[in-house]
């Protein structure tokens, strides 16, 4: 249940983050893109009337009377003042221009000639770097794509803006719904991967539950017995001596469960055994190292404390054949001893 609820709130996450993505960024390009389309769609009369009516607006320019010009004929430049200073606009209407250094200088030129203090460069196409370079050394300001819709979307006939708004909207709105179906589908494949994993966990740890008890089995029938092994069982009680009918007779008596035990339960027999070992005199501990071997601290001599410590390990049938580590007593230089109570 947790992994799918992870699932479903990275899907979320996805989702909520492309949506901020499509509705904030890529729908704002959209709509200065279809807005400069429609900007160029214009007839060059509409177009350099909202120019102007825009620049008057937000700029506070007036037209500068020109009784030369026939005002019939298209005219792509405006020679506009704010009071003391007069500026030249310049239209260059359609979004193929492509402006360079040589059309930003010639501008500058004619701005001066009219004596005009600069020139302000306006296109729905673009100014490239040169020409922006050109332009910063010229005094002329350059109006182009993304920065031309802001200032002339106000001024556009209503019905012309409110279907590059729609048709922006439209855009995003069909990104959103495919990035919400990528969402679902990442959700589900992690959800589906998360659950795929743990049953294959589960799977793993149930062959390895069933197979440890056999192992530890087969692990102990090839344990080799140590050198002094048959003499120090000879020392053992009459309960525990290894081999004898009486302890085979027991060991069969026994249930499978106690012979065979699983993991949890041959956990507990260990840490039974450990701690009846450690109440003996002569022991100060028993750690176990390994499934088949169990360390003894000592500071009794060892044919004193080996029959306690076999009464103690013969009681767990399944612990029976484990090596035992009789490690030296401390300030005592002596050999590391391994034996064994039992074999098989």
């Amino acid at each position: 249940m947790l992994s799918w609820i992870l699932a479903l709130l990275l899907a979320l996450i996805v989702w909520f983050l492309a949506t901020a993505y499509f509705w904030l960024i890529k729908r704002k390009q959209k709509e200065t893109q279809l807005g400069l389309n429609a900007l160029a769609g214009m007839h060059w009369r509409e177009f350099s009337l909202i120019v102007r009516r825009a620049m008057h607006e937000r700029r506070g320019l007036q037209d500068v009377p020109d009784e030369t010009a026939d005002s019939r004929e298209p005219r792509s430049d405006f020679l506009m003042h704010d009071g003391p200073q007069r500026w030249l606009l310049s239209c260059k209407h359609g979004r193929a221009y492509r402006i360079g250094t040589a059309a930003v200088n010639e501008l500058g030129a004619a701005a001066r000639l009219a004596g005009a203090r600069g020139g302000i460069l306006i296109t729905e196409g673009k100014v490239e770097r040169d020409g922006r370079i050109a332009a910063e050394k010229q005094s002329v300001e350059v109006l182009d794509g993304p920065l031309l819709w802001p200032l002339l979307k106000p001024y556009l006939p209503g019905d012309m803006e409110a279907r590059v708004e729609a048709g922006a909207r439209g855009e995003a709105l069909r990104r959103i719904s495919i990035a919400a179906l990528g969402a679902a589908t990442l959700g589900l494949m992690v959800g589906l991967g998360s659950l795929t994993a743990g049953l294959e966990k589960e799977w793993a740890e149930d062959e390895t539950t069933v197979a440890a008890p056999a192992a530890a089995t087969s692990a102990a029938a090839q344990a080799p017995a140590t050198a002094d092994a048959q003499p120090t069982a000879a020392a053992t009680p009459a309960s525990a001596a290894p081999g004898t009918a009486e302890n085979r007779a027991a060991d069969a008596a026994l249930p499978a469960m106690e012979a065979n035990p699983d993991n949890a339960t041959l956990d507990r027999y260990q840490q039974e055994l450990s701690r009846k070992v450690a109440t003996h005199p002569g022991v100060a501990s028993g750690i176990w190292l390994t499934r088949q071997t169990l360390a003894i601290n000592r500071t009794g001599e060892i044919d004193t404390i080996w029959p306690l410590i076999c009464e103690e390990v013969t009681r767990y049938p399944a612990l029976r054949t484990v090596r035992i580590q009789l490690n030296p007593r401390p300030g005592v230089d002596e050999p590391v001893r391994w034996r064994q109570c039992t074999t098989l």
